[in-house]
């Protein structure tokens, strides 16, 4: 997760409720940050598990473990962090379909973005793409975020960065991401 967010000053996103849907208005940068992220962020969850034995088929994992890698862990939190068994247990039965939907999410905003140009896109959500663009956005988000270690000071702790920090275009796509989020929860409710 390290794309660089739109440059140029102004943001030129756009979100708002009309009849027609949630209308969404990127320039083809910002376009192409939000497809760079949703690509890394599947690739970041892997492929879909092999659903070959039984317990798979159903959506059961067989040796479903906490992730090493603090951006999965944070993705896919322990449901029992007092109780180990109790959390792999809570793992196994769920890790897999929480993994399908954050997939499904992600490929959604990829195929809403698929008329994207150079020049940008405007793409109409009904009611159910925009609750799955809101869900990829947040993953996306919890993914940089943690990459970052984002605590609650953040804003104070980049304004005294060096502005060639290399982490800088990532605090950048992480504030415009949230921005995005919160102008799409506004169109929506």
């Amino acid at each position: 997760m390290g794309t660089a967010p739109p440059s140029g000053g102004e943001a030129v996103s756009t979100v708002k409720r009309t009849r027609r849907g949630i209308v969404v208005r990127l320039s083809g940068e910002e376009a192409s940050l939000v497809k760079a992220l949703m690509e890394q962020l599947q690739e970041l969850l892997g492929d879909p598990p092999d659903a070959t034995g039984d317990l798979a088929a159903i959506g059961i994992a067989e040796n479903a473990v906490t992730p090493e890698d603090p951006v999965l862990a944070r993705l896919f939190p322990d449901a029992y962090r007092e109780d180990g068994a109790a959390a792999g247990e809570f793992r196994r039965y769920t890790e897999m379909g929480l993994r399908e939907g954050k997939r499904e999410a992600a490929d959604v905003v990829l195929d809403t973005l698929k008329g994207a140009s150079d020049t940008g896109v405007e793409t109409v959500l009904d009611q159910a793409q925009a609750q799955a663009w809101l869900k990829a956005l947040n993953d996306v988000r919890l993914a940089l975020g943690t990459r970052l270690d984002i605590g609650e000071d953040w804003y104070d702790e980049v304004g005294e960065l060096d502005p060639g920090d290399p982490r800088m275009p990532m605090y950048a796509a992480y504030d415009w991401l949230t921005m995005v989020q919160e102008s799409l929860v506004r169109a929506l409710w």
